[in-house]
């Protein structure tokens, strides 16, 4: 059963309409505030209006996918066009953009809803009720309020710097006319508060909608994904990148809220890494495992499976009823190359097929079009109709306990170099990735050769992040927070010229790679590949059709592609060499209604 209908489904059918008066700015002057949370079950009803914004498209298809790329392991071309998403794709987005007013808009109004959900939860005599249960319920709620409010602010500071910090319900007397404040401060203000509300919050397996509601476990590592992006790197209005000399202070925050978590809920990661993400396409929701928490999009909602994984060719003349869904952001290959070949990860992050109208697996065209292959419209257990594309209710995840082990890791060795701490947290996400029989090479000794250092583990850790996470748009975040956005993506650039060159003249440091691939269905109808690590050298059967792999990247002995030479060029030389413009323009609607307290200043705008 599709639980999930609690949040999105309720929000979208019944709730917004019967009371649509709360969802407006006036909401505090005409509904009984007071009334609402004055108990769980009406509270509850009130609490949901702060989900309200995932559903809608400035998270599904903006946010959680297609404004997270560029980086070295997704990608979309952005310099074809001027349309909104183009413009954001290529970092040259203006003011006017359309996407960006629809993110900015969402993420106020759920910040608006959650100020309303907290200052109704904390006046109500439910919080601190003398029936256990219902002050439990109660804090729970509050807690979700509080998270949410964190998560869209850490997304407003990523993508435009400072921005006002409106933390009251709108009601009559408030000034929300505000300038902007420090992106620092308003980070290390709701740091603050999910670590005064953590231990009052319920575990996923003690809450009715498990994963598909704001947990404890959830709310604790966002404390530590918000800890390091406090201490980490950001953008200047000057374009210089800068962080806080007290960086440290928030290293050793998320050391504490990630071991805390390990130590209080651990679970073991589930062994198959491929499942993990089919849960999603097959609406299966385990707590203690691996996921945390994902945005539960009711069925007819939700985009995963329509621009972000694997291709399907649909239509009313379809030889399925799949529908159509596409993968606006593919995957290089020097990330699918960097993957060591007995890495299980690299075959369920890396899809080479898509579905085409005839229901068959073929190959994605060239290696410019590899898709995300951790979800796919055709992996639902119920076709939705042959002239669906949205609107698959597939979840996106928002935080795994592998992301948690990580951070520990990485938060161990700033502050204290590769410990035994920091190898055992790298040691359990990167068991999971191999067969236990090559456990002695590719995890022991692996762990052993880059813990020779604290630079070195830290390399490890930013390796093993891109194999755990592709596809799941959480790198542009990491890479800005350890100012490696621009050198990483110089360096995939680089790389793909050599792998260009290499396919060309059989020479080089990428000599081995294929060139061409070869491709064909078995009996069963399951797609293969002959050669997905290295050159095929002679002729195969003709049961194999060859393609043009790294070869297409350098159609000219003295041309590579423009997907070489363009989509990534502004995110390392421009405006400043050697800095990824990354920060937007605030919309100009916003600016406009702002009377004056605002305006794009800095960052080149």
């Amino acid at each position: 059963m599709k639980k999930k209908f609690l949040i999105l489904a309720v929000i979208a059918s019944g709730f917004l309409t019967s009371c649509k008066d709360f969802l407006e700015p006036d909401s505090l002057s005409t509904f009984d505030v007071t009334y609402i949370y004055s108990n769980p079950d009406d509270a509850r009803k009130g609490v949901n209006a702060i989900y309200e914004s995932f559903g809608q498209d400035a998270f599904r298809s903006r946010l959680s996918n297609n404004m997270a790329g560029n980086t070295d392991i997704e990608h979309q071309s952005g310099w074809s066009s001027t349309a909104d998403r183009y413009q954001i794709w290529d970092l040259n987005a203006l003011a006017t953009n359309g996407d960006l007013r629809v993110v900015w808009n969402a993420a106020y109004t759920s910040i608006r809803n959650c100020n309303i959900a907290i200052e109704g939860i904390e006046a109500s005599d439910a919080l601190k009720s003398s029936d256990a249960a219902t002050s439990r319920k109660m804090y729970q709620m509050l807690g979700e309020a509080y998270t949410m409010r964190a998560y869209w602010y850490s997304m407003l500071t990523m993508y435009f710097g400072d921005v006002p910090n409106v933390r009251q319900a709108p009601k009559a007397g408030n000034n929300f006319f505000l300038p902007k404040e420090d992106r620092n401060v308003i980070l290390s203000q709701v740091i603050d508060d999910l670590i005064k509300i953590e231990d009052k919050m319920l575990w996923a397996d003690q809450n009715n909608y498990s994963i598909e509601q704001i947990n404890r476990e959830y709310t604790m590592g966002m404390i530590a994904r918000l800890a390091l992006q406090r201490g980490g790197y950001f953008l200047t209005p000057a374009m210089q990148m800068e962080r806080k000399s007290d960086y440290l202070d928030y290293y050793k925050i998320a050391k504490t809220y990630t071991e805390k978590l390990v130590t209080l809920k651990d679970r073991a990661l589930p062994t198959d890494f491929k499942q993990v993400f089919l849960n999603q396409s097959k609406f299966v929701t385990p707590s203690n495992s691996d996921v945390l928490f994902e945005v539960p999009f009711a069925i007819g909602n939700g985009d995963v499976g329509w621009n972000i994984g694997i291709t399907v060719e649909g239509g009313t003349t379809a030889a399925h009823s799949y529908g159509s869904g596409n993968n606006y952001m593919a995957i290089p290959p020097t990330y699918y190359f960097s993957f060591d070949t007995l890495d299980v990860r690299r075959d369920v992050t890396c899809a080479f097929y898509k579905i085409n109208t005839s229901a068959q697996a073929v190959f994605v065209t060239n290696s410019m079009n590899i898709a995300q292959g951790k979800w796919s419209r055709w992996f639902l257990d119920k076709a939705p109709g042959a002239s669906t594309a949205k609107g698959t209710g597939i979840n996106w995840p928002m935080m795994r306990y592998s992301d948690v082990l990580l951070m520990l890791a990485e938060a161990e060795n700033e502050l204290n170099g590769p410990t035994e701490i920091a190898q055992n947290a790298l040691k359990r996400v990167r068991q999971r990735a191999f067969s236990s029989t090559y456990w002695p090479t590719k995890v022991d000794a692996y762990i052993k050769s880059v813990s020779a250092s604290k630079q070195s583990f830290f390399n490890a850790i930013v390796d093993e992040r891109a194999w755990e996470f592709g596809g799941e748009m959480i790198r542009k975040y990491e890479l800005i927070r350890w100012n490696l956005y621009a050198p990483k993506m110089k360096q995939m650039v680089d790389d793909l010229k050599l792998m260009a060159d290499a396919a060309q003249t059989g020479t080089g440091k990428f000599s081995e790679l294929p060139d061409y691939m070869y491709w064909k269905r078995d009996a069963s109808g399951t797609f293969k590949l002959l050669n997905p690590s290295r050159k095929y050298v002679g002729t195969p059967d003709a049961t194999w059709t060859r393609v043009s792999f790294l070869a297409s990247l350098k159609p000219t002995s003295t041309t590579y592609v423009d997907w070489i030479t363009k989509d990534w060029e502004k995110y390392y030389n421009g405006p400043v060499a050697g800095v990824s413009r990354y920060i937007f323009p605030i919309p100009a609607e916003a600016i406009t209604n702002s009377q004056g307290k605002l305006a794009n200043d800095g960052y080149g705008f």
